[in-house]
């Protein structure tokens, strides 16, 4: 069967190639909108499902659309990706020295029936204690501006992560293992 990401970010392809699939990208171009009224869980979800539904409405034929959203949650506070430099700034003031959570929402669903088989993942994540000047210099990396909670923990980021409890690779992005069960559950054998 036909798969496709709907997602334009680099480290999702690279887990689904790790995974062995051969799949195609088709971006959804969905804005991923903070709805306050959702629980950090239900916003996960409810984002990832607007990408496969986004994308499934471009598709012809049989195919099997993975989405997927990651969010950085700091006590009550949901935490996407930075808009400039100086909220890149606070979120890492915000993280550093502490315990945040990382949830990322899954969605699969197969086209034309539109069944879709949703869920998520967390991870408890310890970033270290950093100063205004470490902050300032990992900004000017660039690496946190297109990723939530402002860092990556696959990158230059990672020196700064002094522990997980969970899923390494749900803080990447893309909870293999979770989504490795969703797509069995869909007829989906990776080592056939």
């Amino acid at each position: 069967m036909r798969i496709i990401l709907a997602s334009a970010s680099p480290r999702r392809s690279e887990l689904l190639a790790q995974m062995g699939l051969k799949f195609e990208v088709i971006p959804s171009g969905q804005e991923e909108k903070v709805m306050e009224s959702l629980s950090p869980d239900s916003l996960a979800i409810e984002l990832a499902v607007k990408k496969v539904e986004s994308v499934a409405q471009r598709v012809q034929g049989c195919a099997l659309i993975i989405g997927a959203d990651t969010v950085v949650v700091k006590g009550d506070e949901v935490l996407g990706k930075p808009k400039d430099e100086r909220e890149a700034f606070q979120m890492l003031m915000e993280l550093q020295g502490k315990v945040h959570e990382v949830i990322t929402g899954l969605a699969v669903m197969e086209v034309p029936s539109k069944k879709c088989a949703v869920a998520y993942e967390k991870t408890l994540v310890e970033m270290a204690s950093l100063t205004p000047y470490e902050i300032e210099g990992y900004i000017r990396t660039g690496e946190p501006m297109d990723k939530a909670g402002a860092y990556g923990i696959q990158g230059l980021g990672g020196m700064f992560i002094k522990r997980i409890e969970g899923c390494y690779y749900n803080v990447v992005g893309l909870p293999i293992h979770r989504l490795w069960l969703i797509l069995k559950g869909f007829g989906i054998e990776v080592f056939s």
